[in-house]
């Protein structure tokens, strides 16, 4: 990370690079796409070529079957479990709060980011012609307190609803005793809802994985890429579920994206082990 530990700029980089990759595969429009995103494209693309060819492994699909997933469980919790107010931290150019307010017109969604990208995406969430109950949010999910804490956030809700958290891309730029303290605060601040939820993505440090050493490639190429580390969290399904756990979630529920094969729209299957897990976490 960088000195400052209050600096998640590094992160902005890989936002718009997801951002294109999400336009890419039709599940974005074009006023999410930037310059910056199609030069990352063209950057990485023999990368891509590489890993597919040596290690059968593809960037686009790792990062579709996380999206895919994500949504699958969103979706779940929208149509049974009564969710009406979501917040999305750290959302960079994420198209899914532009295709969730499409599908579920009585969303309350909110998007946090630090104030230079929450500018710009409430500029392309306009363009785009979002809703006005789909706004975004200058947000640190570094700060404690305050107007850019997540807690001020969750603030703006109706309490007596059911209410979710996402993050996507976005726990690995942290040490682990970071993001925890993270979780923590998202778990007690969503306690004061009747029913409180996260869903989150995370790259585990599955030492035994056929194509570990690849992942070891690909974690200094994206900390070269912005600046700083993309450490490994958790080295089995069970220590995932143990560390939310003390960090204040009851429910915890690890989802490795395999599990979900020819059951989820728009989930491409991988020839290797996956290398993401989902977590679906309740208060």
């Amino acid at each position: 990370m960088s000195s400052d530990t209050n600096d998640t700029s590094r992160i902005s980089i890989s936002a718009h690079y997801t951002g294109y990759v999400w336009y890419k595969y039709n599940l974005s429009a074009p006023a999410f796409v930037t310059g910056m995103g199609r030069f990352a494209n063209l950057l990485l693309s023999p990368i891509n070529g590489l890993l597919r060819t040596f290690a059968n492994a593809d960037i686009d699909i790792f990062l579709l079957q996380r999206h895919a997933v994500i949504d699958h469980q969103v979706k779940d919790l929208i149509e049974n479990h009564g969710v009406s107010q979501i917040l999305e931290l750290a959302s960079g150019l994420s198209p899914r709060g532009y295709r969730l307010t499409k599908q579920y017109p009585h969303l309350n969604y909110i998007e946090g980011d630090l104030p230079g990208m929450a500018q710009r995406k409430q500029a392309v969430l306009k363009q785009a012609g979002c809703s006005d109950k789909h706004n975004v949010y200058p947000c640190n999910i570094l700060t404690e307190d305050g107007e850019h804490s997540i807690s001020a956030l969750l603030a703006k809700f109706d309490a007596s609803k059911p209410t979710l958290i996402i993050t996507e891309g976005l726990i690995n730029y942290f040490e682990l005793p970071v993001i925890r303290a993270v979780w923590s605060r998202m778990a007690n601040g969503l306690a004061r809802f009747p029913t409180g939820h996260y869903v989150t993505d995370l790259y585990p440090d599955f030492a035994e994985h056929p194509s570990y050493k690849y992942v070891k490639i690909a974690q200094s190429l994206v900390g070269t890429l912005t600046r700083g580390q993309w450490p490994l969290h958790y080295n089995s399904d069970n220590a995932i579920q143990t560390g939310f756990s003390e960090d204040g979630f009851k429910q915890v529920k690890v989802i490795d994206p395999a599990s979900l094969y020819g059951q989820v729209e728009g989930l491409p299957e991988a020839d290797i082990q996956t290398l993401v897990r989902i977590i679906q976490a309740s208060v």
